[in-house]
């Protein structure tokens, strides 16, 4: 299409001195331009959509999770240690104060 807009501009300026001619390349330089601007609004319209596509996870935010992920997993892990520990000791306490009670119903 330039080339177009390049031989109308030529002829433009040759026949400057006939008017019939000027008018007719007038002409030809706006059709010219407005085929230009319609090839450029076509692919645009085309692919254009309303909604917005969502973007993937950056690196970042999957170190952040993984992150997230560790801290929980090592958390659970204490908690999970910490029960072990109470229940042990609950056990021990239970057995003792069974001995105990035992030991004082054969002194009856």
């Amino acid at each position: 299409m330039s080339d177009a807009l390049d031989k109308a501009e030529a002829a433009v300026r040759e026949a400057s001195t006939d008017t019939a001619a000027v008018q007719l390349a007038f002409a030809a330089m706006e059709l010219a331009k407005l085929a230009t601007q319609q090839q450029a609004q076509q692919p645009s319209q085309q692919h254009a959509c309303e909604h917005q596509h969502k973007q993937g996870r950056s690196a970042g935010e999957w170190i952040g999770i993984a992150c997230a992920v560790c801290v929980g997993s090592v958390g659970l892990a204490f908690a999970s240690i910490a029960i072990a520990i109470a229940a042990c000791c609950a056990t021990g306490c239970f057995l003792i104060l069974r001995s105990i009670w035992q030991s004082t119903q054969k002194g009856k």
